[in-house]
């Protein structure tokens, strides 16, 4: 049996990881901003921990539209925290298993199964639980939509990953994508240079907080956790990054939610937990 230090390493990863949300609504700058400096200081502290480890690493092409992907992927995924709310943005989110199961099937030609159906189920209905009305001026529907793009481009990062996990480190993995992330958007972040007039240090802080401890660390303890626990055991706890996120964002925030996004909650969870009973979800 794992010991119980491993176990605590991948929950502490996975409740930053639903943290890195709430910094959406502490931060005033536009999600460009806010991904840029997350991204370039966690790749700077994953370089100083290869550094340290006297290992080698080298940028691809590949790795570089990966982080590009990454770059769409945590700008629309604070979008639909800034418009919504932390529950709503956490929950789009983690609709992930289902268009991983779309992307599979359209770029690998794997078939469905019963798990994989019964997936999608459950994401749909709790996308339908979630939604109040079909209206686009209504902020959950807006936040959902942009979580939903979050979703897909996951999805599509986590498939394109599986096949540089056979060749490269995970944080060499995390490093260049940080890394490449950070250099796409810094022009956009620099476009909107009236924003940066308003920062202060605190949200300086808050951005170093954002990067090393909801990225670079987080990243850290869950690679560590899996080498003692098993990749279906961490997918099972990485389903749960939602729980944790809205269980933050409810203390921290005040963000109490209501037992329409309960309901949609636990629907959405229990696909994630569904997607992992015969084959771990590479994405975590």
């Amino acid at each position: 049996m794992p010991p119980l230090s491993a176990y605590l390493a991948l929950h502490v990863a996975v409740a930053l990881f639903g943290l890195a949300g709430l910094f959406g609504k502490w931060l005033t700058l536009p999600p460009f901003a806010i991904v840029a400096g997350r991204a370039g200081i966690a790749a700077l502290a994953l370089a100083g921990v290869l550094v340290l480890q006297r290992r080698s690493f080298r940028p691809t092409a590949a790795l570089a539209r990966n982080g590009i992907v990454l770059a769409i992927h945590w700008v629309t995924f604070f979008e639909a925290i800034r418009v919504s709310s932390v529950a709503t943005g956490l929950l789009g989110y983690a609709t992930f298993p289902l268009f991983v199961l779309v992307v599979e099937r359209f770029l690998l030609g794997r078939p469905f199964n019963r798990d994989r159906l019964a997936t999608a189920v459950l994401v749909v209905a709790g996308i339908v639980v979630l939604v109040p009305s079909v209206s686009l001026q209504d902020s959950i529907v807006r936040g959902l939509a942009w979580g939903l793009v979050s979703a897909f481009t996951f999805a599509l990062l986590a498939v394109r990953s599986r096949a540089f996990a056979q060749v490269y480190a995970p944080t060499e993995i995390a490093l260049w994508q940080n890394a490449f992330a950070a250099a796409v958007l810094v022009p956009f972040a620099a476009w909107g240079g009236d924003a940066w007039d308003l920062v202060t240090l605190h949200e300086l802080g808050l951005l170093v907080v954002l990067g090393l401890l909801c990225t670079a660390l987080a990243h850290t303890l869950f690679i560590h956790s899996l080498h003692r626990v098993t990749a279906h055991t961490a997918s099972v706890v990485a389903a749960l990054e939602p729980v944790y996120g809205i269980a933050l964002a409810a203390w921290l925030l005040g963000e109490i939610p209501g037992p329409r996004t309960l309901a949609g909650a636990a629907l959405i969870v229990s696909a994630a937990i569904v997607a992992t009973r015969r084959e771990p979800v590479a994405a975590v």
